[in-house]
């Protein structure tokens, strides 16, 4: 395990610099479809609901898919799953771009989940293994701050691309330069970590009742979340009397700021506030939510055009405080040598049911009634996610975050 140290060595930094960039491009890939809604609706005459699926095949094939692959980078090459996933999430993109039919974008976009799966929880686990428990928090969020800005990069760019050049490019263009970042990975070494005797059973992990709740919560929190995400864009062009680019342009550089300060003052408040209490970090993560819900609403009632946007980018801030710090406590309650697998076991519970319910769901509702009721019911579960999390602190105040199950597997050297 690496040492608490003042500064970053040249090795954290590489680690940190690559692996964020990567995460950036993959999620601009992903966060590319919601501004491109409405053309993908002219295009090819889809429901709300046939939409949604655009997220949930990805979702799906994401969650089925992080398992094996969070096993693979337990027991193999981490860089070597990571390249596999760049390369495979790009090139589908650029796929997406040249479908003719609804059932062939359908395809392209769950072939992007299989890139996904194969580079988020072997790169987690890469930065756990670079970095102390101390500053595990904080050197996480500077990897999901990759993701969250190059999610909103993805709605930003779709946005102008979509409406200059038509969706098609949109893909295309944003699908490309992925590819270029395997370079870097390849021939980067490796943070130690458990010898491969060490593996741990996937029961004995669902056995840590503190990890199965924090599982839960992060069910509630994915179905509002990638609901929002999904139906964000529409909700503006259709309610607020956003055009598409002016969703974009206002929105976009919006949340980026407020996506990357969150981010990163999430994960420092969580290492923080865990040098003084156990569940320091849980205890950051179920606060955002929960500042997070009143602006949320805010946002979907209010008729200024400005008190949307001041809406989103509050709601925003407090909602990116979690992605630093959960990384950190699923790693903390496991032995290295699960880092990658338990967080497989996340992503594919959380993505499986968050993930492609949350979307759906709120579409359906929409065909049925309003997005707006969608929304709200979508406001509703966040807030119950947020109160689980008090239930994993109530787990890790019993058990202690090193859960007697799972004591034989811990190896001093690199736990």
């Amino acid at each position: 395990m690496a040492q608490e140290s003042p500064s970053l060595t040249a090795y954290q930094l590489r680690v940190l610099a690559v692996l964020a960039l990567i995460n950036f491009v993959n999620f601009a890939e992903r966060g590319v479809v919601p501004p491109l809604v409405p053309l993908l609706r002219g295009e090819f005459g889809a429901s709300s609901a046939q939409l949604g699926l655009l997220q949930v095949v990805l979702q799906a094939v994401l969650a089925v898919a992080s398992i094996p692959f969070g096993l693979f980078a337990d027991r193999w090459s981490r860089t070597r799953v990571i390249s596999f996933g760049v390369i495979f999430a790009g090139a589908a993109t650029v796929l997406s771009g040249m479908a003719t039919t609804f059932t062939m974008l359908l395809a392209a976009r769950a072939l992007v989940g299989v890139g996904e799966a194969a580079y988020a929880p072997a790169g987690q686990s890469m930065i756990s293994g670079a970095f102390s428990v101390q500053s595990r928090a904080r050197a996480q969020a500077i990897f999901a701050a990759g993701m969250l800005l190059g999610g909103a990069a993805g709605q930003l760019l779709g946005s102008v691309i979509g409406d200059a050049f038509g969706w098609r490019r949109a893909f295309i263009y944003i699908g490309i330069p992925g590819t270029a970042f395997v370079l870097a990975v390849v021939g980067m070494a490796e943070p130690p970590r458990g010898p491969r005797s060490e593996a741990i059973p996937l029961r004995l992990l669902l056995g840590v009742p503190a990890f199965v709740a924090l599982i839960a919560s992060g069910i509630m929190i994915t179905f509002a979340s990638v609901a929002f995400i999904t139906w964000g864009t529409d909700f503006l062009v259709r309610y607020k009397d956003f055009s598409l680019r002016e969703a974009g342009v206002s929105l976009g550089p919006t949340l980026l700021i407020s996506l990357l300060v969150g981010v990163l003052a999430g994960g420092a408040i969580a290492d923080l506030l865990q040098k003084r209490f156990l569940s320091g970090r849980i205890l950051t993560v179920a606060t955002g939510f929960l500042l997070a819900a009143p602006f949320l609403l805010w946002a979907i009632t209010t008729e200024e055009k400005l008190s949307v946007v001041i809406a989103f980018f509050t709601a925003a801030f407090f909602m990116s405080w979690y992605h630093g710090p959960v990384t950190a406590v699923i790693h903390d309650l496991m032995p290295s040598r699960a880092h990658a697998s338990s967080v497989g076991v996340y992503m594919f519970a959380t993505q499986l049911l968050g993930g492609i319910l949350g979307p759906y769901v709120v579409g359906e509702i929409d065909d049925l009634s309003d997005l707006l009721i969608g929304l709200r019911v979508a406001i509703g579960v966040m807030i119950a996610g947020g109160l689980t999390m008090f239930l994993v602190m109530y787990f890790i105040r019993r058990d202690g975050l090193h859960h007697p199950r799972l004591e034989a597997f811990r190896a001093a050297a690199s736990d």
